[in-house]
Parts: structure tokens; sequence; C-alpha cells
């Protein structure tokens, strides 16, 4: 199932081994152009499918279906396109048989699926069409990752028992803090149903190392426990305090209320920039630090007082200001390509549906 990946079946290295006989190997060995179906899975995933194009000998597994392609009248490319979109992934959910943590999507039940089917010289032009568009995305997102490489080696050099940046911090004096020391906890506590807060973040709201914060609820639109009462700011950090292996650092860009797990930040700016803090906070020495003092196995959490003997150099509050805009740069860039794998996507699927209509 981990081998179909946005349409396409990848080798991850993953893939079990056997011995056959020569005539299963026959009988199931994939061929180029063959279509792979996920026909027993979550009900969020079944139905994925995946064109075989592997050079080598490979065979599917028997929660798969191959389907192969009359190419006198249809382009398997074009096929397997048809069947990734949106609107045939979700008209294929309504054929699913539940099961306690199964669905499944019989041969039967698929043979029924209708997909209309222009002239073969049309298809393979829309098929091209969907893999240039294809290549766009995985160009956009080679460079996405690049970049997320390059800040990451940038802010792990920089939080290092030898700091470095570039040229920036030659010759420049450093001064060496503990963590609390340019750093304090706000704990603002306020009644969320009379303060007049409309969002609420909690920790399934922040995403692994993504400043932003991108959902949220609201205010009486359902339960809200007892330990949501801390007040948070525009400007103020958020970090998970619970297994913070995963990397859970946002800059908050609007007000509003979180639970007392956690913790709103602020960098003390005569010592250290709030711009710089949250990049440090997402660099490997400081997450393997919290991780090493985190206490309890299966929902490991830190305390405050336990950050205080991470130690860290930094510089002058103007070279901290070049840093930071570096660092914040290469992200606003990374932005702008996840928009850009968006857009992309967001036209394939609407030719997809235009198509199916």
């Amino acid at each position: 199932m981990n081998e179909i990946v946005n349409g396409v079946a990848v080798d991850n290295g993953e893939m079990k081994r056997t011995i056959l006989t020569e005539k299963d190997f026959k009988t199931f060995k994939l061929e180029n152009g063959d279509i792979l179906f996920n026909r027993t899975n979550s009900y969020e995933l079944v139905g994925r499918t995946g064109i075989f194009r592997l050079e080598g000998d490979y065979m599917f597994a028997s929660y798969l279906l191959r389907l192969k392609v009359d190419g006198q009248k249809a382009d398997s490319y074009f096929v397997t396109h048809l069947m990734t979109s949106d609107l045939f992934q979700k008209q294929l959910k309504t054929v699913a048989t539940k099961a306690v943590g199964q669905a499944n999507i019989n041969p039967t039940n698929l043979k029924k699926q209708i997909i209309p089917l222009p002239p073969l010289e049309e298809q393979k032009q829309i098929a091209a069409l969907f893999q240039s568009i294809e290549t766009a995305m995985e160009q956009v997102d080679g460079q996405e990752k690049h970049l997320k490489a390059l800040w990451k080696r940038l802010i792990d050099e920089f939080v290092s028992d030898k700091p470095s940046f570039g040229n920036l911090l030659k010759g420049k004096k450093l001064v060496t803090y503990n963590y609390c020391d340019i750093t304090e906890k706000l704990m603002r506590k306020i009644d969320p149903l009379t303060y007049g807060i409309e969002r609420i973040v909690a920790g399934e709201n922040l995403e692994s190392e993504d400043f932003k914060i991108r959902t949220w609820q609201k205010i009486g639109e359902g339960y809200l426990g007892p330990a949501f009462h801390v007040l948070f700011k525009a400007g103020d950090i958020l970090y998970g305090s619970r297994r913070t292996y995963l990397r859970k650092v946002s800059h908050a860009d609007f007000d509003g209320v979180c639970a007392n797990t956690t913790y709103v930040i602020k960098a003390k700016e005569e010592l250290l920039l709030q711009d710089l803090l949250k990049h440090i906070m997402l660099s490997e020495r400081f997450t393997q630090y919290s991780i090493g003092v985190s206490k309890g196995s299966t929902n490991p959490y830190i305390n405050w007082k336990d950050l205080d003997n991470f130690s860290l150099q930094v510089p002058d509050l103007d070279t901290q200001k070049e840093i930071a805009n570096v660092l914040d740069g290469i992200l606003e860039i990374v932005e702008q390509l996840k928009q850009q794998k968006a857009t992309l996507k967001l036209l394939k699927q609407k030719l997809l549906n235009e198509i199916l209509g």
C-alpha cells in the first residue's frame, strides 16, 4: 500500500521478497502499464490507485487488484489519472463495504464504474498534459525539500556547541545563556467564555515544523475543557509540551486561547529576538534536549523548569536580526512553493472533474 504514491507505483526499499514457481510468477508478474488498485484498506485509503512502470521483477499483493487496459480503446495513464481524481474516488466510496477498521471495494462493483473515453489519441494528449502537471509538481516538491533541508542545516549549525552561520558570526562576540534566562513562559489566565476571544487552539491544531497555525476551533462550537484558560496574543510562540519529539512550535498571528499544556512563550527581546527564538526551538539540539528531559512513557511531557539547563550562544541583536531574516526568507519561499503545488493540484483536479462531468 505504501508503494502507491501520487498515482504511481514506487519501490521504497521495503518491499517483501518471495520464491515462486514459474507458473505463479507468470500469473502475478507486473508489467509496464498495469494499474494497481487497493481494494482493501481503511475507509480513507481504500481505492488508492497507481500505475506500474518500474523496471525489474515485481508482483502484487493479494489486497490489490491488477487492471489491464485494452490498448486499442484506452490509454493506461489516462485511466489512472481518472481513477485518482477526487470525483472518482468519492464515487468509489459509495460502493465500499465497511467492516471493523477496514473497507472493501470488490471487483464487481469496480467494474460497474463508468468513465468517459474520448478518442485514443485525445486520451494520450490529455494524459501527457496531466503528466506535465505532475512533473511540475515534482519539481516544485524537490525545490521545497531542498530549501527545508537548507533551513534545517543552517539552524542546526547555529544552535551548536560551535555556532556558525555562513560568515555572519565571524569576529562576533557570542554570549552564553540558559534558556530560561532569555525567555519567559506567559500564563495569562482568562475565562474564554466571557473574555471575548473567538479562537481555541488545541494541541492537534499545531503542526510539526510549521510556524503557522492553520486550523482552530471557535468558542461555543463544542466542549471546552477546563485546561483551556491560557490567553495567547499575536506574536507569541506556542510550544507543545507533550511529546516534544513532534516539534510543534508555532508563531501566533492572532489572539486566542490554548490549554495549559501548550506553553505560551516570549523572548526577552533585550537579549534574544522572538523571530529567532522560534527557529532555535525547532533545532535538532533543542528537540533532543527536550526529549531527554521529558517524563513519562505513554505521553511524555516536560516541565518549564526542565528547559533551564539548555544553554545556547547568541550574538548581538543586529546579527540576530540578520540571521532571522535569512531563515524567515527561506521559509517564505517554501510557503510560496507549497501554494504553487496546491494550485497545480487544484488545476489537475478541476480538469479531471470536467472530464468526468
